[in-house]
């Protein structure tokens, strides 16, 4: 069977429905619950012509009148919600976005989640000229002296890392010289660091020569899921933040997190 082709060469959508998808996305944007005249000024329409479109999804359960007359989404539109985040898989739709980060700085790039033994790496992608080291897919990355981990001990929850810190920081201690961070004060001081600016950074602190940067990934409820990590050689990799290959990470970072989901609002504390 044809369908009819629109202006643009697409299929002909149903503008009822769009209009009404309009409706749906101003209350989704909005934090709390909207009265009908916010409504109407956040989509350019007519009260009366919204009025029709709520009545019909609060039939369906997609939308939800409160006591005092303000309108927010249903249960219906939480399952539609909920569905789609649970066919979202960080880890797959991580894949084309390091092939462009790769791209755009021309430095390695890998992926890490939290596992039984500490962050590992699940996707690692080489640049054309690639910094020879020691780490693979399946690499247990140290919370304290790679960038990877660094974002892991700043921003997952302290009691998922369990003795973890407590031995790395015995391990630096001991070391001579001793490594930063060494105890709870430079922990703390390091922690604080990579909140702020929103990355872990190192320079030959895990593997002489290799410079890093990573970034965290949070899902829809603010939970980090995942960091993305470029590396590269200490000599032709710029660390600074407004360096491009932390400007790069960012914008990765920021569009995964995006897809899972997340908004800055839940951003966790």
């Amino acid at each position: 069977m044809a369908f009819p082709e629109d202006h643009a060469g697409g299929s002909a959508g149903v503008q009822a429905i769009e209009t009404g998808l309009s409706i749906l996305e101003a209350l989704a944007a909005h934090p709390q619950p909207m009265m009908l005249k916010d409504i109407a000024l956040a989509t350019g329409m007519h009260a009366a012509k919204i009025h029709r479109y709520l009545a019909s999804f609060a039939r369906g359960g997609y939308v939800e009148q409160e006591a005092d007359g303000r309108y927010g989404l249903g249960e219906a539109s939480l399952r539609l919600g909920l569905a789609c985040l649970a066919r979202l898989d960080a880890v797959r739709l991580a894949t084309p976005i390091i092939d462009a980060l790769v791209a755009r700085t021309s430095h390695t790039v890998l992926a890490a989640v939290w596992g039984n033994m500490g962050p590992t790496v699940v996707q690692w992608r080489d640049a054309p000229h690639p910094a020879i080291v020691n780490v693979k897919l399946g690499s247990v990355m140290p919370l304290l002296s790679s960038a990877t981990g660094r974002v892991f001990s700043a921003f997952l929850d302290r009691k998922h890392l369990g003795t973890m810190i407590s031995r790395e920081l015995r391990l630096h201690a001991r070391s001579r010289p001793m490594r930063y961070p060494n105890d709870e004060k430079t922990l703390a001081e390091m922690i604080d660091a990579v909140r702020t600016s929103g990355l872990g950074v190192v320079n030959g602190d895990l593997l002489a020569g290799i410079s890093s940067v990573s970034a965290p990934v949070f899902d829809h409820n603010g939970r980090l899921v995942l960091a993305l990590t470029v590396l590269g050689h200490e000599a032709s990799f710029d660390t600074h933040l407004d360096a491009e290959p932390a400007l790069a990470l960012r914008h990765a970072a920021g569009q995964l997190s995006g897809r899972l989901g997340y908004r800055v609002k839940n951003a966790p504390a």
